[in-house]
């Protein structure tokens, strides 16, 4: 299931989404100037378990510090789908979570998230020597917060159905329920496996801080908004 677009409208401009999907997309592009040495770049700023916990200690001494690697490596991604795929879920879902807490909350809770989900896949890798990077962990947080502040929003969803695309309108709810139960599933089957992939349990964490940080961090009540019956509390 692909997203499109919600129907919950925001109240004010999101500042901090589009400054962290131009963020996003600047560093990629860096990124693809640098040819083959890409993959240097995202070792060195990427999240390496194995560094973070102190199990090696690379020499010379790294660009930034291994916990400063937590922030740097949410803004590095491993290819076009990645970061696309990334930066659609945020602008969609992103939106509206920055409009319930505020500018400068939002981008305090985005990174908070990220850091959680970092220090998931740290605990299930602690003797990785590969490192992590993308936002999917801090976006995951943002899926958090959204399940708990719109669950009766509705998604524009692009769906296979048959051997055709097809959009339906789903429950925001259903939809976000039915991406952690994907996450969870692809994790387990993850589970004993080595080398490169997805850090499905940094998805779960960052889901599951995004639900506990929303309660510190939102800063109004919030009004669901309905096309069949307008403003409902």
């Amino acid at each position: 299931m692909i997203p499109l677009r919600d129907d919950i409208p925001t109240e004010t401009f999101p500042f901090v989404t589009v400054l962290l999907i131009a963020a996003n997309c600047i560093v990629f592009l860096y990124q693809l100037s640098l040819g083959e040495a890409a993959a240097g770049f995202a070792a060195l700023f990427g999240a390496v378990p194995a560094e973070l916990v102190g199990a090696v200690k690379e020499i010379p001494t790294p660009p930034v510090a291994p916990l400063l690697t937590l922030v740097t490596s949410m803004f590095l991604h491993g290819g076009f789908l990645h970061l696309g795929g990334n930066m659609m879920f945020l602008w969609i879902f992103g939106n509206n979570v920055e409009d319930s807490t505020g500018h400068v909350r939002f981008l305090i809770f985005y990174l908070l998230c990220g850091l959680a989900a970092a220090g998931a896949h740290t605990s299930f890798n602690p003797s990785s020597r590969l490192p992590m990077i993308g936002a999917s962990g801090a976006v995951s947080g943002v899926l958090g917060a959204y399940f708990l502040l719109y669950p009766r929003a509705r998604v524009l969803t692009l769906v296979l159905i048959g051997f055709f695309f097809q959009t339906i309108l789903v429950p925001a709810a259903f939809f976000l329920g039915f991406w952690f139960f994907l996450q969870f599933l692809s994790g387990l089957y993850s589970l004993g496996r080595t080398g490169g992939g997805v850090a499905w349990f940094a998805h779960m964490r960052g889901f599951c801080a995004g639900l506990a940080l929303l309660l510190l961090f939102k800063k109004r009540r919030v009004r669901l908004f309905s096309r069949r019956t307008g403003w409902v509390t």
